[in-house]
């Protein structure tokens, strides 16, 4: 007598052919996402490619009608080295991950090298099969070098050693580090002193007319024949209010008025503002010192794991026994060696056995969550040490260095936060993971306790000092760059995607920031205290165009378009005040001696809002003078052979620090265009010279994050979206490679290879659970 199926079998057998229907949706699903991955990463390297092979025309000013068989030979080689770059990187992002795969399905020693090697050695006369094969295995990281050529000379491998350890134990806390920077960074301020432009100069002036209005001294405001600070920009004068006041948002309201009191209290006791830049240069300098020493700590050490080392015993009941006892990170609380013969190979969470495993993780406890190796620690302390991109920004006293300076701070703490977050699984009703059923929680592949995922869980307690840091270098971020408050609006609505359990942090540390500080800005600005930024200055590029076809093309603009814009500009002013790099021209900024393109005295806001039609309309009639106009003044922020438009040097030695200042000028005088000079040959040198470019860093930037893109790393490019947002400040800046736009990137590049490299470790068993034909390792 047989017997009717079980339900459950009636239930594995509707399983199973739900999950074959569903297979080809879901082959679909991973088709699409790797063409979109793929598809953004060509991309990338399209874009770098092409602002390089248009480098040569640009800068001799002769546009795309130039482009011929040479700039396409350029182009295709830039395709294949950036896209080299991007492939290169996806294989060292995922080597971790064919590593474990060859630990838990079994690794290749040394001996099977060897015998690997010669079997290759002796294939090579029946064919190429064999030869192909080992470089193949050999590449992919299945096949290691023979023990014998791998090992260095014992004597090197101790010198090797005991610099490691000098170089971990010196940049083991943050107060290390701080002393490291701020004795490797004296030179700077000794000898130069400080390092300004016209903005400071502007700053200080809007601050005493200010001032002078305060303590009752009439000074001339809206007037023909007056000529006030607010004309140097210049501001339009519709945007002036009714009564008189002096202080705009030109250059942030805050940092112009703590400038300018600076210096006001350096001319009433000296006589001049000379004391008072140098004063201000000295507290950048310590800032900055403070800035990178503590986001360099974060990323070194790792400070937010709990500091409570694990004995190695238990007690009678099996209990796990631990106490205080490690102070430094190679021997850290909470660490334990990777290999105590060797302490350069770095630690590893410290971890009990068996049934406590649980109760000893202190958080994701893989290879990507150890401090960083001495090797990590030298090359990014060297950089800091020596790229003059960094020691110039130390003292240069403009908004750009200081912003710079607090997004390394801000970075450094979004790195913790990323470090810390708890992603979300899929939960059974118990309300735990299904994985995490039995167990509070389950070793995985490196004998690693995973944390509890229980439903309701609250997210992991944030630092006080984390928190104060945040808080703090938002402000420094809000006070010194206007366009901060738009990275920080797209980074708090990417971080709550990515964590949401923290929101209440985000809002708390960035949100909250932003509302008090612009929303204060945008008050004055509206009870009339303080004189908005002109709009003119966000339309660099599309006045470019204009400049540009007025210039080479005027015959093409349409009369519509020219009635639109006679109350904003005076086309013929404009075409000769046209220059391809910088459209400061072009919208009249400076003294009294120059072109007036831009009527800023009688243009209204009626008048402005014809600029965007009569833009269009000179687009549409010369599109190729117009293009031509576009990647002019925005090319050199990806070509690496394209030298600065200003460099950072400018800053040391130009005309306000060597001509202009009352004392400064004569302190190291020769000094300063020779440190200048250096430099600048320096960055004249082929290849050498992008050590000290700022495009560099950029180009590279952008193809490490096409990289996180094609390796599915989605939470880590919700933290980097802050860089890709300033490189779109780049390009609708209004001038073309201009060094000081491109610092933040230049200083956290370091960092981003570190995170690259640790995440992929962290990522090693996602990716190793998905790689086709192997299965994951099932835990007991």
């Amino acid at each position: 007598m047989t017997s009717s199926p079980s339900s459950s079998d009636n239930r594995a057998s509707m399983s199973g052919d739900s999950a074959a229907a569903s297979a080809p949706v879901h082959r679909g699903r991973e088709r699409a996402g790797s063409v979109f991955r793929w598809g953004v990463a060509v991309l990338a390297c399209l874009w770098i490619s092409w602002c390089t092979c248009i480098g040569p025309i640009m800068r001799s000013d002769v546009g795309l009608a130039a482009f011929g068989v040479k700039n396409v030979l350029i182009f295709i080689a830039a395709f294949a080295v950036t896209f080299g770059i991007v492939l290169g990187l996806r294989w060292l992002g995922l080597r971790p991950a064919r590593r474990m795969a060859d630990r838990t399905g079994g690794a290749v020693t040394a001996d099977a090298a060897d015998s690997a090697g010669n079997a290759g050695k002796a294939g090579k006369a029946s064919g190429r099969a064999n030869r192909a094969e080992y470089v193949r295995k050999l590449l992919s990281g299945k096949l290691r070098m023979p023990a014998k050529l791998a090992q260095p000379h014992p004597r090197l491998r101790k010198f090797a050693a005991a610099c490691a350890r000098i170089v971990t134990k010196a940049t083991d806390r943050w107060w290390k580090l701080w002393l490291i920077f701020l004795i490797g960074w004296l030179w700077v301020p000794a000898t130069l002193l400080t390092a300004y432009g016209a903005d400071i100069n502007s700053q200080a002036r809007e601050f005493s007319w200010a001032w002078n209005q305060w303590i009752g001294i009439k000074e001339p405001y809206i007037g023909f024949f007056s000529f006030v600070p607010m004309d140097i920009y210049p501001t339009a004068h519709y945007l002036w209010p009714s009564t008189t006041t002096y202080l705009t948002d030109q250059h942030n309201i805050v940092l112009t008025v703590f400038y300018g009191a600076v210096a006001a209290i350096s001319r009433y006791f000296t006589g001049s503002n000379d004391a008072g830049y140098v004063t201000l240069s000295a507290l950048q300098w310590l800032f900055a010192t403070f800035a990178v020493a503590s986001c360099a700590n974060r990323f070194f050490n790792v400070p937010w794991v709990r500091r409570k080392a694990l004995n190695d015993s238990h007690d009678s009941r099996g209990t796990c026994v631990s106490r205080d006892r490690f102070r430094r990170p190679e021997l850290g609380a909470g660490w334990t060696q990777v290999d105590f013969a060797h302490p350069e190979r770095g630690v590893r969470m410290a971890t009990g056995t068996g049934a406590c495993a649980a109760a000893c993780a202190t958080g994701a406890a893989d290879r990507g969550n150890r401090p960083a190796k001495a090797i990590a620690r030298f090359l990014i302390v060297l950089f800091f040490l020596t790229c003059p991109l960094v020691l110039f920004s130390t003292i240069s006293i403009t908004k750009s260095p200081l912003f710079a300076f607090g997004f390394v701070w801000w970075f450094g703490c979004l790195y913790e936060m990323y470090m810390t977050t708890k992603p979300k699984r899929k939960r059974d009703r118990t309300g735990y993971s299904p994985r995490n059923r039995s167990a509070v929680s389950t070793p995985s592949e490196e004998g690693v306790a995973e944390p509890m995922t229980k439903r309701g869980e609250s997210p992991e307690r944030v630092r006080r000092s984390t928190v104060v840091a945040m808080v703090l270098s938002v402000c420094v971020m809000l006070i010194s760059a206007k366009y901060a408050w738009y990275i920080l609006v797209a980074q708090i609505v990417l971080a709550i995607l990515a964590d949401r359990r923290r929101w209440k942090f985000y809002l708390a540390t960035m949100l909250l920031p932003v509302i008090v500080i612009h929303g204060g800005t945008m008050a004055l600005v509206a009870t009339g205290k303080i004189i908005d930024g002109d709009p003119i200055e966000s339309k660099g590029v599309q006045i470019q165009m204009i400049a540009r076809v007025a210039k080479y093309d005027p015959e093409s603009i349409p009369q519509s378009a020219r009635d639109k814009l006679e109350p904003i500009f005076n086309l013929d002013q404009m075409a000769e005040a046209y220059s391809r790099q910088d459209a400061d021209p072009v919208k009249s900024s400076g003294i009294q001696s120059k072109k007036v393109s831009y009527k800023w005295r009688t243009v209204t806001a009626e008048d402005m809002k014809q600029f965007n039609s009569a833009w269009l309309e000179i687009v549409e009639a010369s599109p190729r003078v117009a293009i031509d106009a576009f990647f002019m003044e925005c090319y050199g922020y990806f070509d690496i052979f394209d030298p600065p438009y200003v460099e950072m040097t400018y800053y040391v030695n130009n005309d306000y620090v060597q001509g202009s200042s009352t004392w400064i000028k004569d302190y190291n005088h020769e000094w300063r265009d020779t440190v200048a000079g250096s430099v600048f040959s320096w960055s004249r040198i082929p290849v050498l010279g992008w050590y000290v470019h700022g495009n560099f860093y950029v180009t590279l930037t952008l193809l490490v994050g096409a990289a996180e893109l094609v390796l599915r790393r989605w939470r880590t490019l919700a933290w980097h979206m802050p860089l890709l947002i300033l490189m779109g400040v780049m390009v609708m800046a209004p001038a073309n490679n201009f060094e000081r736009h491109m610092l933040p990137l230049v200083f956290v590049f370091g960092f981003l290879l570190l995170q690259f490299y640790r995440d992929s470790h962290r990522y090693a068993r996602r990716d190793e659970e998905k790689r086709p034909g192997r299965e994951p390792k099932k835990t007991v």
